[in-house]
């Protein structure tokens, strides 16, 4: 053996009772263990709801996400329908009023047909169109 006391490890420790009574522990004692231990699965429950809160926080961070993406696309959609009403009031302006409509047809003459000019090129056009009117005015 080696220069170590052969006495044993544990005899300086407290052995834990076998008893479900506690023997030589108090009630008290007994009472504050079982208050923690019931503390522990309570503080190990909330970990899991808190976890479960996260998980549905982020979802619903991914969501709101997409919800305002959303309006924003509405939003634009809806600022363009005052060119698009106009536009249709302007092409119903110019619809030629025949001069007897046949009996048979109900429905009103609907306006021209439009027709989409890319932008890049509407300085040039609003120019020769304006050309266009004053040569008519003359």
């Amino acid at each position: 053996m080696s220069g170590f006391p052969s006495r044993p490890l544990a005899s300086h420790m407290r052995q834990p009772s076998l008893s479900g009574s506690g023997g030589g522990q108090s009630p008290a004692l007994v009472a504050r263990v079982n208050e923690k231990k019931a503390e522990l699965e309570s503080l190990k429950e909330l970990r899991d709801l808190s976890a479960a809160v996260a998980t549905q926080m982020e979802a619903l961070e991914q969501k709101l996400a997409t919800l305002s993406d959303g309006t924003e696309a509405i939003a634009l959609v809806l600022s363009n329908w005052h060119n698009v009403l106009r536009a249709i009031n302007m092409a119903s302006a110019k619809l030629p009023k025949p001069a007897v409509q046949p009996e048979d047809t109900e429905e009103p003459p609907l306006p021209q047909t439009l027709v989409r000019i890319p932008t890049e090129h509407a300085p040039a056009l609003q120019a020769h169109a304006e050309g266009a009117a004053e040569g008519e005015s003359r």
